[in-house]
């Protein structure tokens, strides 16, 4: 240990810098101030003492986090409040640390691993933390994962604390409500709210539970918006006629729209509200197209691209399905390539699946890098590359997945964590010379809808090397036979 610490004190302040920003800055006061004068000047540099995380799931300090903890708010947070601009915390600890001291430059604040019925308390007009903090912070990230009461009281939570947040922080610019993927955020607007407005936001990001809610947020109310990401979790109603998508968003400048599952109103909904927003520099796009229009470069540029003369950053993951049809000729994946030519700006791949059982053409276009967390309906035409920020994938195909596409899974994936697979076909696997297959950080695997082939594929050591722990989602009658035949049983 005394030689590693001779070791570190040898490097120059710039190399230890770039070495101690790898780490949480929680670790690095915790082990580091204190040791030494030149070491206290680094660590305490705004590098480090500028936004501070402090998260048991984030440090992964699990065990020793209360005790790391003790010792932050005794003896470290006192020498650097002054200097903090930002903090992430969790429920269990906000109170503590947010009260332990005066934050005179504190702007920014994340409050995560809330239940809604806290963060509802939390909202309350009475709150001292709300009081003390109400007229500095202009950045607000606000993360629900759990509901204690009934599911159905969430919406009025939900927008009871949106409300509540537009109302009290005065100077509030920046928003993030709903920080994971949890559908405990969700919102849904009613246009006789009067009070859901503001005049100082510029960059909002929320899920919403439909299509309307998504108006209603354009409908004026944030008249200052520059910045607008939207997720929707699951398909909407219908969109309300009354409802006013015409009128122009000359100050949206960045749009982010995703819908997990199925869009159903493309050409009503999203079409008309994309061409609203005629000085856009930056959209996002990445949603399913269930009944078509087969949504290609030719598509993009005519209905979206051409009335935003200003675009210059385009990123989306774009699913089209159809019904096959002898009698309409549907564009092969050479097509939908040469249809992308005049996007020099990005690079565009495709994939084009026809499933004769299902009777559905499938075509996905997507930009490159690929910036999702998850990618849904992967088959054999995949086109490999490098997806560092996948973290979950679907497999579904009416043909066999053998070995070496697996293999091929294992390295465009490197950090994957979920993997849910969809194939009752027998494998063939008739290549004999198998190379070991590697998922370190597997934690979730689903087998349910699978041929017997593929648990043998995921269990059989010598094919599959898989993490200790995993969650294992298999019919136990195909489980049992495997074990029964390997002898496990």
């Amino acid at each position: 240990m005394e030689y590693s610490f001779i070791q570190l004190n040898d490097l120059p302040d710039e190399i230890l810098i770039i070495i101690l920003k790898e780490l949480n800055n929680i670790e690095v006061f915790y082990s580091l101030l204190g040791v030494n004068k030149r070491l206290d000047s680094i660590v305490l540099d705004p590098i480090f003492t500028r936004k501070l995380t402090i998260r048991r799931s984030f440090n992964g300090l699990n065990q020793l986090f209360d005790a790391v903890l003790d010792r932050f708010c005794l003896k470290i947070l006192p020498k650097i409040h002054h200097k903090i601009k930002w903090i992430d915390v969790e429920s269990l600890s906000l109170e503590r640390i947010l009260l332990l001291t005066n934050y005179p430059n504190l702007n920014g604040l994340g409050l995560y691993d809330l239940t809604a019925e806290k963060a509802r308390d939390f909202f309350i007009d009475s709150n001292l933390l709300i009081c003390a903090f109400k007229n500095q912070i202009s950045s607000l990230v606000i993360d629900i994962n759990k509901c204690e009461g009934p599911r159905s009281t969430i919406k009025d939570i939900n927008i009871y604390i949106f409300t509540q947040i537009l109302t009290m922080f005065k100077n509030l610019k920046y928003l993030k409500f709903g920080a994971s993927s949890s559908a405990y955020h969700r919102l849904t607007l009613d246009p006789s709210l009067s009070n859901v407005f503001s005049s100082t936001l510029l960059e909002l990001h929320v899920v919403l539970y439909s299509h309307k809610d998504c108006l209603y947020l354009l409908d004026g109310r944030f008249n200052q918006l520059h910045t607008l990401s939207v997720l929707m979790d699951s398909c909407s109603g219908l969109v309300l006629t009354t409802i006013n998508n015409e009128k122009k968003l000359p100050n949206l400048k960045c749009f982010s729209f995703t819908q997990h599952g199925m869009i159903s109103f493309y050409d009503t909904f999203l079409i008309p509200l994309l061409r609203r927003m005629s000085n856009l520099e930056q959209l996002s796009l990445y949603f399913v197209a269930p009944n078509g229009p087969i949504i290609d470069g030719a598509h993009l540029e005519k209905n979206i691209i051409n009335y935003m003369p200003k675009l210059n950053k385009f990123k989306f993951s774009i699913h089209s399905n159809v019904l096959l049809n002898k009698h309409i000729y549907l564009p092969s994946n050479d097509d939908i390539q040469k249809s992308f030519r005049k996007f020099q700006k990005n690079h565009v791949i495709s994939n084009v699946d026809y499933f004769s059982k299902e009777n559905q053409y499938h075509c996905h276009v997507y930009s490159y890098p690929y910036t999702l967390t998850y990618y849904d309906n992967i088959t054999n035409n995949f086109s490999s590359g490098l997806f560092k920020c996948v973290r979950a994938i679907s497999l579904f195909d009416e043909r066999p997945f053998e070995h070496d596409f697996f293999f091929q899974i294992a390295q465009c994936f490197p950090y994957l964590e979920k993997l849910n697979l969809h194939n009752r076909q027998l494998q063939k696997n008739e290549n004999q010379q198998l190379s070991l297959i590697k998922f370190p950080h597997l934690v979730e695997l689903d087998l349910v809808r699978v041929h017997e082939s593929y648990v043998e594929q995921f269990l059989d050591y010598r094919k599959t090397s898989l993490p200790n722990y995993v969650y294992l989602y298999v019919d136990y009658r195909i489980l049992d036979q495997y074990g029964r035949r390997e002898n496990y049983c």
